[in-house]
C-alpha cells in the first residue's frame, strides 16, 4: 500500500501531463528505470562506482579501456625527460593529471581555504568582444584576456612564473519554506594574488568551473541532435516560461558550426574537442586538433620552455583517452520502488524540474561506438542552456549562450557524489553543499519551480531528496 505522503503527493500530481503528452504513473517504478544507461548500466554504488567501463564492452574493449584510463590517470611531466610518452607538460596548468580534477571520475570541488592550488577548480577569463575581436569571439567562443589568455594557470614548471593563485570567500544569505525550514546560501567571491605578468584587463569577465562527472558522455554524445532540438523553445511558444535552446559552437576539426553539448555552457561540440581542450588549457598539452601553446605573448618564459615534440598528445593517446571517455559507465539507480522515493519522483515533476531535467533519450542507431547505439538512458538533462538568474550569472558569454545561462547538468549518478568524491559540492562553483541547496539557487527561468518547492514540508522535502539521492 502506498504511505499517506505517496497518496498525498500522487493527488498533487494528479492530471499533470508528461513532457511526451503522457498521463505519468508515479505509484511504480517504469520498466527499467533503474538502468540509467540501458545496456551500458553498471552495477556498482562504492567509491570506484563512477570508474567502472560500460557493462556491454567486450573483454577486448576492456583491455582498450584500461589504456585509456592510465593514461587519464597517470600524471604528466615537464619535458625534456627519459619519459617521452609522458612528457611535455605545461609550462603553465592547472595539474598535472585528468584524475585530479575528475576524482575517481566524478566530481570536482573548490579549494579549501589553506589549498596550495585549486586544482578541481578552474578560473575561465575572457572580456568584451569588440568589431576588431569578433573573430576571436567567432572562433573561440570569448575574446581572449590579452595578458592571461582563456583560462587561469595556477601551476607551472620550473623557470616559469604561475599566473595566479586562486582562493575563494563566502558571503552567505537565507532562504525560508513556507513551514519556516531555513536554508544559508553561500555565494563565493573570487580572491586573486600574486599575478605572474601584471594587471588583467580592466573589463576582465571571471567564471569559476568545477570539474563535471566522467559518467555516461559517449552516451550524451550519441542522443541524436534532432531529439535535443525537439525540446528546445528559444522563443517560449508554449508560455510555460521554459524557453531553452542550443549552443553552437565551433567544431575544430570540420572547421564549421556544431551543436554544442559539453561543459557548463554547452561550449563543446563532442568529447574530443572536450578532451583536447583540457589537454590544451589544463595541462598545456597540444594535440593535433589543438596545436602550438596556451602561452600569451606576454609570458616570454612560458614561450621559450622546452616542450615534449609537436604534437606532445599523438594521434594514438588521444584515441585510447577518447574511448575510454566515451565508455565510462553510469551506476545502476537504487531503490526505484521505494515509496517515498516515488512520492519524490512526483513531486520533481509536480514542481517542474523535469521540464529542463529531462529524464529519458534514445541514443542513436548510428553511434560512435556500436556499445552506445539505441540505448534507453536517463541522464536527467536536455543538454539546453536556460536563463538561470542574476544569482548563479557569471555574465561572461560563450558563444552563443549569455552570462546568465547554463546548459541544464545530467543528475544521473547524483546520489553517490559523496560515495565518489568525499563531498556533494554542487553546481558549476561548487557553491552548493547539498542538492536543497542546488535547487534553491535555481531563478529565471527554473523560478517557479523553486518557488514550488519551497512550498514542501519537510516530509515533501525528504521524498524530493529520496529522488535525487536514488539517481
Amino acid at each position: 500500500m502506498p504511505s499517506p505522503l505517496h497518496r498525498l503527493t500522487l493527488l498533487l500530481v494528479l492530471g499533470l501531463g508528461a513532457c511526451d503528452g503522457q498521463s505519468p504513473d508515479f505509484s511504480r517504478a517504469e520498466p527499467g528505470e533503474a538502468l540509467s544507461a540501458g545496456g551500458a548500466t553498471v552495477q556498482r554504488s562504492d567509491r570506484d562506482a563512477f570508474a567502472q567501463p560500460s557493462a556491454n564492452l567486450t573483454s577486448a574493449q576492456r583491455m582498450d579501456f584500461a589504456v585509456g584510463n592510465s593514461f587519464f590517470r597517470k600524471p604528466w611531466v615537464s619535458a625534456p625527460s627519459s619519459t617521452t610518452a609522458r612528457d611535455g607538460l605545461g609550462p603553465l596548468f592547472n595539474t598535472n593529471a585528468c584524475q585530479n580534477c575528475h576524482i575517481r571520475d566524478g566530481r570536482g570541488h573548490p579549494p579549501e581555504a589553506q589549498a596550495d592550488n585549486a586544482v578541481s577548480l578552474l578560473v575561465r577569463l575572457s572580456i568584451p568582444a569588440t568589431p576588431e575581436t569578433a573573430h576571436l569571439a567567432e572562433r573561440l567562443g570569448v575574446v581572449p584576456e590579452p595578458v592571461y589568455g582563456t583560462q587561469l594557470q595556477d601551476m607551472a614548471v620550473p623557470g616559469v612564473p604561475p599566473e595566479a593563485r586562486v582562493r575563494l570567500g563566502y558571503e552567505s544569505h537565507s532562504l525560508r519554506f513556507a513551514d519556516g525550514f531555513e536554508v544559508e546560501l553561500r555565494r563565493p567571491r573570487l580572491q586573486l594574488d600574486r599575478l605572474g605578468y601584471g594587471a588583467l584587463h580592466p573589463d576582465t569577465r571571471f567564471s569559476l568551473r568545477i570539474a563535471p562527472p566522467m559518467i555516461g558522455l559517449g552516451l550524451l554524445e550519441a542522443i541524436p541532435e534532432v531529439a535535443i532540438l525537439a525540446n528546445a523553445d528559444p522563443d517560449d511558444a508554449d508560455g510555460d516560461g521554459i524557453s531553452g535552446r542550443p549552443n553552437r559552437v565551433r567544431d575544430h576539426a570540420t572547421q564549421s558550426t556544431a551543436l554544442g553539448r559539453f561543459g557548463w555552457k554547452a561550449g563543446q561540440p563532442n568529447l574530443n574537442q572536450q578532451n583536447a581542450d583540457a589537454f590544451f588549457n589544463d595541462l598545456g598539452l597540444s594535440t593535433r586538433l589543438l596545436s602550438g601553446s596556451s602561452c600569451t605573448p606576454a609570458q616570454t618564459a612560458c614561450l621559450t620552455s622546452a616542450d615534449g615534440g609537436r604534437p606532445e598528445v599523438d594521434d594514438h593517446l588521444r584515441a585510447r583517452v577518447l574511448f575510454y571517455t566515451r565508455h565510462l559507465g553510469v551506476p545502476a539507480r537504487r531503490a526505484v520502488d521505494d515509496p517515498q522515493v516515488l512520492a519524490g519522483k512526483a513531486l520533481f515533476h509536480h514542481a517542474g524540474c523535469a521540464r529542463c531535467h529531462i529524464p529519458r533519450f534514445v541514443t542513436a542507431a548510428d553511434a560512435a561506438e556500436p556499445e552506445l547505439a539505441n540505448q534507453k538512458i536517463h541522464p536527467y538533462s536536455d543538454l539546453l542552456l536556460h536563463d538561470m538568474g542574476d544569482g548563479l550569472a557569471d555574465n561572461r558569454a560563450e558563444f552563443e549562450a549569455s552570462g546568465r545561462e547554463w546548459r541544464t547538468p545530467p543528475l544521473w549518478g547524483l546520489g553517490l557524489t559523496q560515495q565518489v568524491g568525499g563531498h556533494t559540492r554542487l553546481l558549476h562553483d561548487g557553491r552548493a553543499r547539498n542538492p536543497l541547496e542546488a535547487i534553491l539557487w535555481h531563478a529565471g527561468e527554473a523560478q517557479p519551480a523553486r518557488d514550488r518547492v519551497l512550498t514542501f514540508d519537510a516530509g515533501q522535502r525528504a521524498a524530493l531528496l529520496a529522488f535525487l539521492n536514488s539517481l
